[in-house]
């Protein structure tokens, strides 16, 4: 890849090309556990937060009547750091000189001016849109002479609050690194590859700890077994309305195939499964060029999620109140050279697969030299959506309409997306999983029906070869 394609599609200040882009998709700002006193007890005395996102500063609150308000964070008076203001319930005061901003960026007092002064009708400051969902703030960036699309109808939004839990953490690098470890479906056999399999009954809420779907001579058979003994799958991708539809197949004998159907929603989110009844939707947003938050929602179809084991389960990889990870650069990612040996091809820990990740992605450096790669049969997916990102940032700056979820007539439809992980017959892989996900639909607890989508929309923005 040349050098100045490299910068087109990773930086995403204001202003640049593919920042302009990002800007059209509704993105996580923050988790509603971050106003939570017992996570964070600053926030039993004042909710209050400076955010950076996407290479911008705003403030982030949370109003006595439980609604939230985002603004940019430099007063429109004389440019203070409004993310030390005074929150008073109903809005934010700033304490330079009291201007005072309601959610909407009305200016609603200015103390200090004369009485009678009309000045605070004629001030505004920018806000933007935001919708709680999952358990994760959303806000639109988008241009303020455009409305926002819908808010995508994805099955971690649609279930209920008892069968999802979001959860964060921040990766020193850029997004689109981040994003493409995520939809590279050949990376675990090697990245997380354990040379031991550990018991099913133990695996609750830990990435290729569980089951696959199915048995293979009356066994369950782990996924942490699938990926260390059959490493060549056979992958695929489909154009889908929302971005592609991923497909890696692992002849596990003659009769039996193994079958992993994951989702890359554009332009930086993916959906795998976590378990038989359990997805994972993961988000990468943009802090700045060389940092990103990932945001990942777990949605279950079968009995409630258990939110406290799955929170302590994190916590312990963070700082709070940041979601810093303990693992970084600074400690080589807690590498072991006796583990490495013994029990894992990486050496970075068994409990928390996120460090792999982590270290894959910040290892690249801060903005990955893509002049220097050689890419392989493996990474027809990331091609693919090199492909899509570049097509899609010609598309906005010619004025048109983004692709995926930022188009509204897209983001209205109810469209999963599916997922599984499972032991399908071979001749039949297709029929097999797509009645698995019916079968696991049919049976939630909460309505997880899906309408038909329109054919037309899938194939618009979407590539029409693959790599060699």
């Amino acid at each position: 890849m040349k050098a100045e394609l490299n910068e087109l599609i990773t930086r995403i200040g204001p202003g640049t090309p593919c920042g302009d882009l990002m800007r059209r998709y509704w993105q996580p700002v923050a988790l509603v556990d971050e106003f939570n006193p017992a996570l964070d007890p600053a926030m039993g005395v004042r909710p209050v937060k400076a955010v950076r996102l996407l290479g911008q500063d705003f403030v982030l609150f949370k109003n006595a009547d439980g609604s939230y308000g985002l603004l940019d964070r430099d007063c429109p008076h004389r440019g203070a750091n409004l993310a030390f203001g005074r929150n008073e319930g109903d809005g934010l005061r700033c304490p330079f000189h009291g201007w005072k901003f309601d959610a909407a960026g009305r200016c609603t007092d200015t103390p200090g001016e004369p009485t009678g002064s009309t000045l605070c009708q004629r001030i505004k400051q920018r806000s933007y849109p935001l919708l709680e969902k999952a358990g994760v703030l959303f806000g639109w960036f988008g241009p303020e002479d455009v409305s926002p699309p819908p808010f995508p109808a994805f099955d971690c939004f649609a279930a209920p609050a008892t069968h999802s839990f979001a959860f964060k953490g921040l990766w020193n690098c850029n997004w689109l690194q981040a994003f493409e470890v995520g939809i590279d479906p050949a990376h675990a056999s090697f990245l997380h590859r354990f040379f031991f399999d550990e018991s099913l009954e133990e695996s609750y809420g830990r990435q290729f700890r569980g089951a696959s779907l199915g048995e293979l001579d009356g066994q369950r058979l782990p996924m942490t077994k699938v990926m260390r003994e059959f490493d060549q799958p056979d992958i695929s991708f489909a154009p889908m309305p929302y971005g592609l539809q991923l497909t890696s197949l692992r002849p596990i004998n003659d009769q039996i195939t193994h079958t992993r159907v994951t989702n890359a929603i554009f332009p930086s989110t993916f959906v795998i499964p976590l378990s038989e009844t359990m997805t994972i939707t993961q988000i990468h947003v943009p802090v700045d060029d060389t940092k990103n938050y990932w945001y990942a929602i777990f949605t279950s179809f079968d009995a409630p999620v258990d939110k406290e084991v799955m929170r302590n389960q994190r916590l312990e990889a963070v700082t709070l109140p940041d979601y810093i990870p303990k693992s970084g650069q600074h400690n080589n990612w807690g590498f072991s050279a006796d583990e490495q040996q013994s029990r894992t091809y990486l050496g970075m820990g068994e409990s928390d697969i996120n460090v792999h990740d982590q270290w894959a992605c910040e290892s690249m450096g801060a903005i990955q030299d893509r002049t220097r790669e050689h890419l392989g049969t493996t990474d027809k997916v990331i091609m693919a959506n090199r492909r899509n990102l570049i097509k899609a940032i010609e598309t906005v700056q010619a004025g048109g309409t983004p692709p995926g979820v930022a188009d509204s007539e897209i983001a209205a439809h109810r469209m999963g997306p599916d997922t599984v992980d499972g032991l399908a017959p071979t001749g039949g892989v297709e029929a097999w999983w797509r009645h698995a996900v019916q079968a696991k639909r049919d049976n939630a607890p909460w309505d997880a029906a899906l309408k038909p989508v329109a054919e037309p929309l899938a194939a618009e923005y979407s590539p029409h070869e693959e790599a060699s």
